[in-house]
């Protein structure tokens, strides 16, 4: 399984967790594999300037996702996201991706049902 989170700094498992997926300058990949971490990988953020917040779904996709964890995201990409089928959860407590992905496993953050955190989209 492919989490991708959302980051502003290229820390691996240790980077924060970033407010708005958008603007984060990195995506944090990790891939689990029998409920534990086996690869991280950080990718930079191509942006979404020209194509507006499409673009932004996207470049998420091409990540080959199973989710994305966000702390905060506008309404037009988490509904960009619920129909492109991906699986979009909020973690606003997790300082770091490897304790967002403990949450993950865990069983404890909300999903989204299509709707964003932020009214600035």
């Amino acid at each position: 399984m492919r989490l991708v989170f959302p980051t502003n700094k290229n820390m691996g498992k240790l980077s924060p967790m970033d407010g708005h997926f958008g603007k984060a300058k990195f995506y944090t990949v990790v891939t689990l594999g029998e409920g534990e971490i086996v690869e991280v990988a950080t990718v930079e953020n191509p942006g979404h300037q020209e194509g507006g917040c499409g673009n932004a779904v996207i470049n998420i996709m091409n990540l080959s996702p199973d989710a994305l964890i966000v702390t905060g995201i506008g309404g037009r990409p988490a509904e960009g996201f619920s129909k492109a089928g991906l699986p979009l959860y909020f973690d606003k407590s997790s300082k770091t991706v490897e304790e967002s992905v403990q949450a993950f496993l865990a069983n404890s953050l909300q999903r989204s049902a299509g709707e964003g955190t932020c009214k600035a989209h």
